[in-house]
Formats: structure tokens, sequence, C-alpha cells
């Protein structure tokens, strides 16, 4: 049986969509520039992800299965219409910066992944929980990307922060001088080489806490000589 813990762990870390499936790369490398746009997008897909999820599980037992995909991506393509016309109402500055990575969130590989794989499969709680999960675990890749990106690149960190809560809202941290930053980072290849690293890191890690777990037992003492 399915925990929340074990969903938890799935979607944050073992199976990482950016780190580990390496699905919804097209967003991952174009608009992770800076911390705010790679925000506002995570959100944008946790939202549709979860709400398309829930969707797929409360339907599913009415859905035949020769039409089911087509189901799905009608449902995921209402929600980004949905979420789309909302940021272009609240967040107008931040749905032009995104552009087209909005409306394209319906192309996610994620989101249809756990519609078929998991969504369709499980009870609406779980859905909607894995949906979160998988979701926040995308944002998280993607705001750290985010701010590699922007730190190495432009030398600040939360630039743009109003386009997120509007007014005079200027978190922006100035890290190093207005002498530029290093250019390749805010280009596609170093997305690409700020990625590869990330999920290098990953594999470190789980072969770090996987080492004592298949480390050999120590030999048993020889026995003491009798008396």
């Amino acid at each position: 049986m399915t925990t929340t813990r074990d969903i938890a762990i799935e979607g944050l870390w073992k199976n990482n969509p950016g780190l580990v499936q390496l699905l919804g790369l097209c967003p991952l490398l174009a608009v992770t520039t800076s911390v705010v746009n790679a925000l506002g997008l995570g959100l944008a897909t946790m939202l549709v992800l979860s709400l398309s999820n829930l969707s797929v599980s409360l339907i599913r037992g009415w859905v035949r299965d020769e039409i089911r995909i087509p189901v799905f991506v009608m449902i995921i393509a209402s929600l980004v219409t949905a979420v789309e016309l909302a940021m272009n109402a609240w967040f107008h500055e931040l749905y032009r910066v995104l552009g087209i990575f909005i409306p394209l969130i319906v192309t996610n590989c994620v989101i249809i992944g756990r519609a078929e794989a998991f969504a369709s499969r499980n009870s609406p709680a779980n859905a909607l929980f894995d949906g979160l999960m998988m979701g926040t675990g995308f944002t998280l890749v993607l705001v750290v990307l985010g701010a590699i990106r922007e730190v190495l690149g432009q030398g600040t960190l939360l630039a743009g922060a109003d386009m997120m809560l509007g007014g005079d809202a200027d978190l922006t941290i100035h890290l190093f001088g207005d002498g530029g930053g290093f250019l390749l980072a805010l280009l596609p290849p170093g997305a690409f080489i700020t990625l590869g690293l990330l999920v290098a890191l990953k594999n470190v890690i789980d072969e770090r806490m996987a080492a004592p777990r298949t480390a050999p037992a120590p030999a048993a003492e020889p026995a003491g000589q009798p008396g």
C-alpha cells in the first residue's frame, strides 16, 4: 500500500521529474534565468499537475481505456487555460515574461505521465498529494537552477520579485558589482551544464546514502582459546 511518506519521497527525491525522470526539460532550460521566472512557472505547473491528478482520479471509473488519453489531455488543457487567464489578470508582467511556456504546460510530459501512471490508478487523496509532491519537486529544481544561473549570470538574486508580489516590492540582492556576470550561465548551454551538475550531485548523494547499507559486514572475531 502506497503511503503519503512514500509519495512524498518519490516526488521530492527518488523520482524527481527534473533530476531523475528528466521530463519537462523545455521550461527547465528556457525560463530558469532567474528565481522569479522559475518560481512563477513552477507554481503554475504544480497547480495544473495537482488539479489534473485529482480530476483524473475522480473520473477514472467512468472513462473507457480507448479514450482515456484524449480525455486526460482535455482536462489538462482546460486547467492550463484557467491558470493562463488568471496569471494574465493578476500577474500580467510575469505572464508576459513567461510567454509561450505557460500554454506549453499542456504538453509537459510530467503532467500527462502522472495522470496515466498514478492518478488513474489511485484514490483522489493520493492522486492530489502525488501531484503536489511531484509539482513541488519540479518547482524546487526550477528554483535552484534559476538561482544558480541568476547569480552567475547577473550577480543578483530575486530580481523582478515585484512581478509576483506587485507594487514596489524590491527584494533584489546584489551579490557583486555591475560589471556583468558569466554570460554562459544565461544561455542554453549554461542551462544544460548546470542541470547536468545538479543531476550528478544527486547521484553522488544517492551513492553516499546507499554505501553504508551495502558495505560488507565486519568479520567475526575468532573465539578465544579454552583455558
